[in-house]
């Protein structure tokens, strides 16, 4: 016997990223072009007024999700059950989900969307910051969350490093005249910025800086790189599956596409990519250099202990005799 439909499918479209029913259709209709899932209907499975009655809904909602699990089971199963596969399955956190899914209204339907379309799954690439990997691309994931009435959105920037550790920073997007999205690791002290464009009327693409610092190296290095960022369809398992640094020359198109992204000139997918992230003096990345930084706080360090009360005067740098003796007669001595 089916059961809190209406909630499961709400978590889905919460772990989607998705923010609308046509939007939630469109992720069904991926698995299964014929699928039965439609979106007038689904206004009353997902307000839990009503069930699918056809078992394809089920079907296809077990391959969306991709839980390992059957259809009957995703029809049986009670809200925290389908909720702990879904964070068990893809590394997701059940709080956050479930918040997300309190706090939110029944999905709007596509007249009902206002506002620029943040919401939803992006792929995103940007050059490295280990100094490991110069010169190669390194590929995350942001999802950007519904928040009715609220001024910022929930975001989780996630990213797999080479040593095939799982990042996850979780925080908030707010927009005012550029869109600034600030995560912090959930597992550690790291934190990081993004500052982009505001997005324009379709949402295909997210554009700006990402500051941080690289996690591996050996030294923390504040960094700066160009990222852009293409809104998926849907939510996508393998961006989550595959490893974050590409491989030298790989087509972001293609990837892109294995992503069920439809790309309609690959070429000039790849090159306009390109020319945005390889763009400024720098190629698109500026790292600061430790040795400048040393020789800047050291020579400001002597000039602040100088200006504090009681302070032993510091080792001065080294003089000239030619000075120092123009300074012995200036004191008499």
């Amino acid at each position: 016997m089916a059961r809190e439909i209406g909630r499961k499918l709400r978590l889905t479209a919460a772990f989607l990223g998705v923010a609308s029913r046509k939007e939630l259709a469109r992720a069904f209709h991926r698995v299964n072009a014929a699928t039965a899932f439609d979106v007038d209907r689904a206004h009353k499975w997902l307000q839990g007024r009503a069930n699918p009655r056809e078992p394809q809904v089920y079907d296809d909602w077990a391959k969306l999700l991709d839980l390992g699990r059957s259809a009957q089971w995703i029809a049986d199963c009670d809200s925290e059950a389908f909720l702990d596969a879904i964070c068990t399955r893809h590394a997701r956190d059940p709080d956050a989900l479930r918040r997300q899914v309190d706090d939110a209204a029944v999905l709007p339907s596509p007249q009902a969307d206002r506002g620029p379309p943040l919401i939803g799954t992006y792929a995103c690439y940007r050059h490295a910051l280990s100094p490991y990997f110069r010169g190669r691309l390194v590929r995350g994931e942001m999802t950007i969350a519904a928040a009715p009435g609220q001024s910022r959105l929930p975001a989780t920037w996630q990213e797999t490093l080479a040593t095939g550790r799982r990042l996850r920073f979780e925080g908030h997007a707010t927009l005012k005249r550029e869109l600034h999205i600030d995560v912090d690791d959930t597992a550690s002290d790291a934190h990081t910025v993004f500052c982009l464009f505001p997005p324009t009327p379709l949402g295909s693409v997210l554009a700006g800086f990402m500051l941080c610092a690289p996690l591996l190296g050996p030294e923390i290095q504040p960094s700066i790189t160009r990222i852009a960022m293409v809104r998926l369809p849907a939510a996508s398992a393998r961006l989550r599956d595959i490893p974050g640094v590409m491989e030298p020359q790989e087509s972001v198109a293609a990837d892109l596409m294995s992503f069920g992204m439809p790309i309609a000139e690959p070429a000039l997918v790849d090159h306009r990519i390109m020319a945005f992230l390889g763009g400024g003096h720098g190629g698109g990345l500026d790292q600061l250099d430790n040795a400048a930084y040393r020789s800047l706080a050291e020579i400001l360090d002597r000039s602040w202990l100088l200006s504090a009360a009681g302070t032993i005067d510091p080792t001065p740098a080294k003089r000239s005799p030619a000075v120092f003796l123009a300074e012995r007669r200036a004191r008499g001595r």
